[in-house]
């Protein structure tokens, strides 16, 4: 059967991809997966020059495409912008990668009300914002991929980069950001809910120890510990990050809506609570 063939299975060919924070690290990582296989790629971060110049490399990957569109997601007029520019320049959208994000590390006393507040809203808020205002753009992308039996074969999927700090307890002062990718887990599944009988499907990616700018502080101090409780004695690639997003979004994982998956290499559950980090 055709259906079952590798290229039908995984393929997001043509697709239109949003990706926030996808100028660097993890969500240039994901950007490139789809560009390499033929999506077309709308990237957003803060920075204009970041943007420009990260769109421009991968366009010059191919065979897809890739298109800038800065934006401060810190900001619900921005957020606001960013769907109505992509509104303007795509009728559809089928796959969201919801990756901006920040973290901040202090001790709990010292803890800054400023920094907490911008760690919730930027991984949490604004998440639950660009989802709500890119809504009509994912049902005509779910509409797009055809019903069998009044059924969406091919549902627009919302992919939100979430974290194994939200899914254990960490042992260092990270709290603002573990809270905020266990609500975000928590509101991908109420989305899941909501959503899937519009043909829009919603799942997690909580990432494990990947090298990027949000991680190195954390890995100088402490990379030799948290080498030590990853059976898979590495970090993560490019690669396992790709290959994760690319599922979630073909008809492989058509029947994949609210779930969680733990991309860490085994860190998650060989991780004593009581570790030192």
């Amino acid at each position: 059967m055709d259906s079952l063939r590798v290229e039908s299975l995984f393929g997001v060919k043509d697709k239109a991809v949003l990706v926030t924070g996808g100028s660097r690290g993890i969500g240039k990582m994901i950007a490139t997966g789809f560009v390499k296989n033929g999506a077309k790629v709308y990237i957003s971060s803060r920075s204009a020059q970041d943007c420009a110049e990260t769109a421009k490399e991968l366009c010059a990957l191919g065979p897809g495409e890739c298109v800038a569109i800065p934006a401060d997601m810190q900001k619900l007029s921005e957020v606001e912008r960013l769907a109505k520019e992509l509104a303007a320049k795509e009728g559809k959208l089928h796959v969201l990668v919801n990756n901006a994000g920040a973290t901040w590390a202090d001790s709990i006393d010292n803890y800054p009300d400023g920094g907490f507040s911008k760690v919730i809203n930027l991984n949490l808020q604004r998440v639950f914002t660009l989802t709500q205002k890119v809504l009509p753009l994912l049902r005509a992308g779910a509409e797009a991929g055809g019903k069998i039996n009044d059924v969406y074969a091919d549902p627009a999927r919302i992919i939100n980069i979430g974290s194994v700090e939200g899914l254990m307890v960490p042992n260092h002062d990270t709290y603002a950001y573990s809270a905020s990718k266990a609500a975000l887990h928590h509101l991908s599944r109420h989305m899941a809910g909501r959503l899937g009988s519009e043909g829009i499907h919603s799942n997690v990616i909580a990432c494990g120890a990947f090298q990027s700018k949000m991680t190195a502080g954390l890995f100088e101090q402490a990379g030799e510990v948290i080498m030590s409780h990853i059976p898979s004695s590495r970090y993560g690639t490019p690669e396992d990050v790709v290959g994760t997003t690319l599922y979630l979004s073909s008809r492989a994982a058509a029947y994949v809506n609210g779930a969680t998956i733990a991309l860490d290499g085994g860190w998650l559950v060989h991780m004593p609570i009581a570790s030192k980090l």
